[in-house]
């Protein structure tokens, strides 16, 4: 499965201040191929410019005079409006008529409404739209706008914190997951368990990386199925107990008990491909609780989750196997790694054992 996000772009706008040296800042930047600044400023040959001026790579026109004078002369052009009223949205869809390769949206005042209607309008015209952004949180808002979200953001920064944070909204983190066998199935008391209910709905196949050891991750299945006595909750995973790990979107982690509204964290399918959901509940409650032990060439690794028949597993077939009914030598889909020890949930090089 591909990344959704991979032909998207974020663009680097450096803010001109006193005492900020723009082409040091260029200069800094990794994994950045294009920002939006004097091409006389960027001597970085793998970087290229978007700026209003004949010598940048993609330029920028504030007419439709312009765009086709531009146009006929061969050189890559695109279009900034200001949106403040439906009139420059039409001008907008005139403006990629006339040839556009791209369309700098300045929404400032209403960012998401206009950006749906001009996504809606122009995303099958070939034109592509860029939105600006001030910091990483926008930026990941504005990729996701429609589903489709945009197709670039210009990030106006000089923090290269910022750059990095924003980085992490294009990436669709895949995990190689495996086929762990069961070797132990026990009760586990009555414990505190964590309901976690996301903003997003969750499709067949998708949940949550879950377990007692962050090496050792089991995949629990959101509650899209439902049973005999409860409805199907789509955007609901009832995770395990309150000491488990989980992945966050990016890479660390944290305990279960730790989430809260607000909280980002991953959802992963049963290919191994993620993408981030917003945590719009987590409900700590008292629970019967059941442990569940696999293994992996040799690793082993174990989960404690709820027992009931609402919380399942994904089989190695793909197909669901509530851990009511899971049975010694069942084959469930795993993630494994090395053992590495967690500062603070950050990773570290670190000599750890867990059991």
């Amino acid at each position: 499965m591909s990344n959704p996000n991979e032909n998207k772009q974020l663009i680097i706008k450096p803010i001109s201040l006193i005492g900020v040296n723009v082409e040091e800042f260029v200069e800094k930047l990794v994994g950045i191929g294009l920002v939006y600044a004097d091409p006389n400023l960027v001597k970085n040959k793998n970087i290229r410019t978007i700026f209003p001026s004949e010598s940048a790579d993609y330029i920028v026109c504030d007419s439709i005079e312009s765009i086709v004078k531009t146009r006929k002369r061969g050189k890559v052009t695109g279009y900034y409006k200001k949106v403040i009223s439906n009139s420059d949205v039409k001008d907008i869809s005139e403006a990629s008529k006339s040839g556009a390769e791209f369309i700098i949206v300045d929404a400032s005042d209403w960012k998401i409404i206009p950006l749906e209607n001009i996504i809606a309008k122009l995303h099958k015209s070939g034109t592509k739209i860029y939105a600006n952004a001030k910091d990483s949180d926008e930026v990941r808002t504005l990729f996701s706008v429609l589903e489709l979200g945009v197709d670039g953001v210009i990030l106006a920064t000089n923090d290269l914190n910022e750059v990095e944070k924003s980085k992490f909204a294009l990436q669709n983190t895949s995990f190689i997951l495996v086929n762990g066998r069961i070797i132990e199935i026990k009760d586990a008391g009555v414990g505190e368990r964590v309901c976690v209910d996301t903003t997003s709905m969750m499709n067949y196949g998708e949940g949550m990386l879950v377990g007692n050891m962050s090496k050792f991750l089991f995949l629990v299945h959101n509650e899209s199925i439902g049973s005999s006595f409860t409805s199907p909750r789509p955007f609901r995973v009832n995770a395990g107990a309150v000491h488990c790990y989980t992945i966050m979107p990016d890479g660390s982690t944290k305990y279960l008990s730790e989430l809260e509204a607000g909280s980002e964290i991953l959802i992963v399918n049963d290919n191994g491909v993620s993408r981030s959901s917003t945590v719009g509940r987590s409900k700590i409650e008292t629970r019967p609780l059941k442990l569940i032990r696999a293994e992996f060439e040799g690793e082993i690794g174990s989960v404690i989750v709820q027992n009931a028949e609402t919380i399942r597993l994904v089989g190695k077939d793909k197909k669901l196997i509530a851990v009511t009914d899971v049975k010694i030598g069942d084959e469930i889909i795993v993630y494994t790694r090395p053992s590495t020890g967690r500062h603070f949930g950050m990773q570290v090089d670190e000599f750890i054992i867990e059991k």
